[in-house]
């Protein structure tokens, strides 16, 4: 098969295709055609160097879901058969032709929506659901700050929060970008290069932050939370090291938390991915819910779509087409 190799560590032309043997399944895995992968901030990390593969993962073919038709079932798997169509969460490897999976970390793919448009949707849902709704406990009426509105996760959780009837507010860093978010579903947004959400959000407050960021935004989110306010975390792009002052957290009450999901273990993932299952799929249909694809790329093209990551200026997502 081919697949896109990390070669090196280094800037996004480090990433060349080569041929590799297909992946050996086991008796609980699934073997998928792949026929599209989402491209993930946390793929230009790994590349970076700073984000290791979890053991059992390819170290060095990235890729963190897919799309696409089972080509073979291990003995123990009976939920799947020979061609379904499925998206998967997996913990690398996506960049490639082929990829197998645990056949409890795959979801059929709504009614409707392509291989391209399904390959977007594992990594971004998992993490929207966990992160706003299981650790962020948000509300039908309260109101969502998502910092980041027009990325992947920002688009899917405009889109959830909107569904379950909570308000959205978002950050971006433009106006196309916020006219777009509107589109989908936000109520307001924010420009953060011309426009300061701290000052803007304080009143009547916000009771969930999602926030990918880091850096100063944090004292600015723990300012503008409602009492028992809850902070969420899912990255930290400009700085992980924040300065906390405890008493007003303890006078607000606020929740501050967070979470990775690759490195989370089987059993985790596909409790959550059951969870996504029951409580979101069956509201997924092209009417509710838009995926938003920005481009695709060839494998040979994989450094293009990294480049056009690091750039930020995509609205939703970048899939890559074997």
């Amino acid at each position: 098969m081919r697949a896109v190799i990390i070669t090196e560590f280094g800037p996004p032309d480090v990433l060349k295709v080569e041929e590799r043997p297909k992946p050996e399944y086991g008796d609980n895995e699934i073997l998928i055609q792949v026929k599209a992968s989402g491209v993930n901030r946390p793929d230009v990390i790994q590349r970076q160097g700073k984000y290791p593969a979890p053991p059992g993962a390819p170290a060095d073919i990235q890729g963190l879901e897919v799309a696409g038709v089972i080509e073979a079932v291990g003995k123990n798997v009976t939920a799947w058969e020979q061609g379904d169509h499925v998206c998967a969460l997996v913990a690398g490897g996506g960049y490639s032709e082929y990829v197998k999976v645990l056949g409890t970390h795959c979801l059929p793919i709504p009614a409707a929506f392509s291989f391209t448009e399904a390959a977007g949707l594992p990594e971004t849902f998992l993490t929207v659901w966990h992160n706003v709704f299981q650790r962020g406990k948000l509300a039908a009426g309260e109101t969502l700050l998502i910092h980041g509105g027009s990325s992947g996760i920002g688009i899917t959780a405009i889109q959830l929060a909107k569904i379950r009837g909570s308000r959205v507010v978002v950050t971006v860093g433009s106006e196309e970008k916020g006219q777009y978010c509107l589109v989908l579903g936000a109520d307001s947004y924010i420009n953060y290069k011309t426009q300061d959400f701290g000052d803007l959000l304080k009143d009547p407050g916000i009771d969930v932050v999602l926030d990918m960021v880091g850096g100063d935004y944090f004292s600015k989110n723990i300012n503008i939370l409602k009492p028992d306010g809850r902070l969420v975390y899912i990255n930290a792009m400009k700085d992980p090291v924040v300065s906390l002052n405890i008493l007003q957290m303890m006078r607000k009450r606020l929740t501050i938390t967070g979470s990775t999901l690759r490195n989370r273990e089987a059993s985790f993932k596909s409790g959550l991915i059951q969870d996504l299952r029951q409580e979101v799929w069956p509201l997924l249909n092209k009417e509710s819910f838009e995926p938003v694809v920005y481009a695709t790329f060839s494998l040979e093209e994989a450094a293009m779509a990294h480049q056009l990551m690091e750039s930020s200026r995509h609205i939703g997502k970048i899939i890559l087409v074997p």
